[in-house]
């Protein structure tokens, strides 16, 4: 029994020490200035439907808008939530859409509803703390129609 409580110590005592240290760790919780004049809203006509999936789906890692939950304050699940955020952004931001020349604008459109369709966005990791991100039919219908019809259009970045 004795040997059983002090190993219990041995192990215990460094990994809540641990746990503390890794606290002080903290990459950077962003949310860049958006600039009214370069979003994706402001540069291509985005439906009342296609908007609200955007803004309920997407936005936490495609814009500079996150909403930074309370484990983003918690390493080590901070560095995963930071680091898909960054990620996100990087890929693609509707904050800043007018960086996006018109090939790479009409390419980051057709992966909205590609991605929507096969069901790989939302990330699954996202989804399972997010449930009101998931996507519905009618949801992936919404973000394909405006899609499709911007892309007929020609409306992809601000040239209409």
């Amino acid at each position: 029994m004795r040997k059983t409580r002090k190993l219990i110590q041995w192990v215990s005592v460094p990994a809540i020490l641990g746990a503390v240290a890794i606290q002080f760790v903290r990459p950077a919780r962003t949310n860049p200035a958006t600039i009214p004049e370069r979003t994706l809203a402001a540069r291509v006509p985005v439906g009342s439907e296609a908007a609200a999936v955007l803004d309920r789906a997407c936005r936490d890692c495609h814009s500079n808008d996150t909403r930074w939950p309370w484990y983003s304050h918690v390493a080590p699940v901070s560095w995963f939530v930071i680091d898909h955020v960054n990620h996100g952004r990087r890929h693609l931001n509707y904050s800043d859409w007018a960086q996006y020349p018109r090939d790479d604008a009409e390419r980051l459109l057709k992966n909205v509803c590609a991605f929507a369709k096969k069901d790989t966005m939302p990330l699954p990791s996202y989804l399972r703390v997010h449930r009101e991100a998931r996507l519905t039919d009618a949801d992936v219908a919404a973000l394909c129609d405006w899609t499709e019809v911007t892309l007929r259009a020609g409306m992809v970045n601000g040239e209409w």
